[in-house]
C-alpha cells in the first residue's frame, strides 16, 4: 500500500506489480522479433510492442471488455511507445542522464515494492524468460522521461501569487467545480473536408453508443478516444468554470451529473465531454479541514501464482474469521500479503480518503469506526479494510495555497506538455512496419 516508486512503466513493462504479468510477457516476447516501427534513428521491435500490450491486458484483468479490439489497442500502445522513444531522444539531446547508481537504486526500490530483493528479481525475470538488461533499460527510459517532464515544468511552467490569489477568490465566490471526463476524436492540422467528415461520423457514432447504453463512458474513452489519457478513461479531474472550454462552459452549468455533451468541434478535433460530478467550490474554500481515517487492511494479491478467483475465496475466508471474532491485527500478521503493513497488523496509520486510490477511499468512508468492509478489488488484489477512527485535520491556509498552486501548475503542465508532445510527434520521422498502418510488412527479423 505504499506509494509506488515514480517509474511509470504503463507503456513498457509492469513494475508496480512485477510478478503478475511476467509469464505473460515471456510468452509474448518469444515470437518473431521484427521491427514494429522506425522512429527517427531508433526502432521499436515487435517484442517490445507485445510486452507492452501484455502489460496493459494484465492491468485490465477481469475488465477485458473495457479494452478496444486488439488491432486498436495495438495502435494505441505503439503510439505510446513512439512517444517514449521521442522523449528519451529529446532528453538525451538535452543532457539528461540516469547514472548506473541511480538506476540500481530504482531497481532495488522496484524489487522492494514486490517484496523481493534485486537478486531475487533478477532470478525471477530469468526464470520467466525476461532479459534483465532489457528490463533495466526500460526502467532507465522511464526515469529519463520523468526527468524530461520535470525539466520542462521547471523551465516553462510558473504560477504567480496573483494566480493563486485569483483561484482562491474564485473558490470563495464561485458556485461550483466540475469533475469532467472526455473523449477526443482527433483531427490533423489542416484537416481536409473528408477527414473532418470522417471525424464527425466517428464522434457521432460514439455518442450514439453512449446514448443507447451499449458502452459506459470510461469504456468508450479507452476504446475510441485519441487523447493521451484514453487508457485512463478520459478523466480530466476537477475544473472551475473558467478552466472549461468556452464551447462547453455554458452548457455545463445546465447539465446534471452523468450527462454527456457533444460532439463539439475544437482545436484538436471533436470532443465529447461528460460531467462526472459537481461540488460546491465556495464550501470547499470555506473550510481548511480534511477528513482523515485511521485504518488497517489485509491484502491477498492476484498474480501468476494466484488467480483472481483463488484470491477472492481467500479474502472471503479471512473476512469471515474477522467477523466471527478473530483479531484483525493478528489475522493480518498471519495472512496479509502486503509486506509493508503486515508486520504492523495491517496498520496504515492516518490517511485522507484518496491516499490509496478511489476504491479504497470509498470503502473506508462507507463503514463506521470499528467496522470491516466487504472484500473489494484494486490493481494489487483483493482487500478488506477495518476503520479504526476518523478525525478532522486543519490543513491551514498555507497548505491550501500550496494545494491551489500545485493544482494550477499541474493543469498548466498537462496542457503545455501535451502540446510539446504533439510538436515532437509531428516533427519526427515515424514509419510503421506492423498493423494497419504498415508501410513495409516485409521487414526481416532482427538478429
Amino acid at each position: 500500500m505504499t506509494k509506488s516508486f515514480p517509474v511509470l512503466l504503463a507503456s513498457l513493462l509492469a513494475v508496480s506489480s512485477v510478478s503478475a504479468p511476467l509469464q505473460v510477457l515471456a510468452q509474448e516476447a518469444q515470437p518473431l522479433d521484427r521491427i514494429a516501427a522506425v522512429v527517427d534513428e531508433d526502432v521499436i521491435l515487435q517484442s517490445e510492442l507485445q510486452r507492452a500490450i501484455a502489460n496493459i491486458k494484465a492491468q485490465y484483468a477481469g475488465r477485458e471488455a473495457q479494452l478496444p479490439p486488439d488491432d486498436v489497442l495495438s495502435r494505441q500502445v505503439l503510439e505510446r511507445l513512439v512517444l517514449v522513444k521521442l522523449q528519451v531522444a529529446r532528453a538525451q539531446g538535452s543532457g539528461i542522464r540516469v547514472s548506473d547508481q541511480e538506476l540500481t537504486q530504482a531497481m532495488n526500490a522496484i524489487a522492494q515494492q514486490n517484496g523481493s530483493t534485486l537478486d531475487a528479481l533478477r532470478q525471477r525475470l530469468a526464470s520467466d524468460g525476461i532479459d534483465f538488461n532489457d528490463f533495466r533499460a526500460s526502467v532507465r527510459d522511464e526515469i529519463t522521461v520523468q526527468r524530461l517532464r520535470q525539466s520542462f515544468a521547471q523551465s516553462r511552467i510558473s504560477v504567480s501569487e496573483g494566480e493563486v490569489d485569483a483561484a482562491l477568490k474564485q473558490q470563495a465566490d464561485a458556485g461550483n467545480q466540475f469533475h469532467l471526463a472526455h473523449i477526443l476524436v482527433a483531427l490533423p492540422d489542416g484537416a481536409s473536408a473528408e477527414q473532418i467528415a470522417t471525424g464527425q461520423k466517428k464522434a457521432d457514432g460514439v455518442k450514439a453508443l453512449l446514448d443507447k447504453g451499449e458502452l459506459d463512458f470510461n469504456a468508450a474513452a479507452v476504446r475510441y478516444s485519441d487523447s493521451p489519457n484514453a487508457l485512463e478513461g478520459g478523466d480530466l479531474g476537477w475544473r472551475t468554470l473558467d478552466e472549461i472550454p468556452a464551447a462547453f462552459a455554458q452548457t455545463m452549468q445546465q447539465m446534471k451529473a452523468g450527462e454527456v455533451v457533444g460532439p463539439i468541434r475544437g482545436p484538436s478535433g471533436f470532443q465529447l465531454l461528460k460531467l462526472v460530478e459537481v461540488r460546491d467550490a465556495s464550501a470547499a474554500a470555506g473550510t481548511h479541514t480534511v477528513t482523515e481515517y485511521h485504518g488497517r487492511h489485509i491484502l491477498v494479491r492476484v498474480d501468476d501464482a494466484q488467480s483472481d478467483a483463488a484470491a477472492k475465496a481467500k479474502i472471503d475466508t479471512l473476512r469471515a474469521r474477522v467477523v466471527g471474532g478473530a483479531d484483525f491485527q493478528q489475522v493480518a500478521k498471519e495472512s496479509s500479503e502486503d509486506t509493508n503493513s503486515k508486520g504492523q497488523g495491517g496498520d496504515l496509520g492516518w490517511f485522507p480518503a484518496d491516499a490509496f486510490g478511489p476504491a479504497f477511499g470509498q470503502q473506508v468512508a462507507g463503514i463506521q469506526d470499528g467496522g470491516v468492509s466487504q472484500p473489494f478489488r484494486t490493481d494489487a488484489g483483493w482487500h478488506i479494510v477495518q476503520r479504526v477512527g476518523t478525525r478532522q485535520t486543519d490543513v491551514g491556509s498555507d497548505n491550501q495555497r500550496a494545494q491551489v498552486r500545485e493544482t494550477i501548475g499541474r493543469r498548466k503542465l498537462e496542457d503545455e506538455y501535451n502540446r510539446f508532445l504533439q510538436e515532437l510527434r509531428g516533427e519526427a520521422f515515424v514509419s510503421f512496419r506492423s498493423g494497419d498502418r504498415a508501410e513495409n510488412t516485409a521487414t526481416p527479423p532482427q538478429s
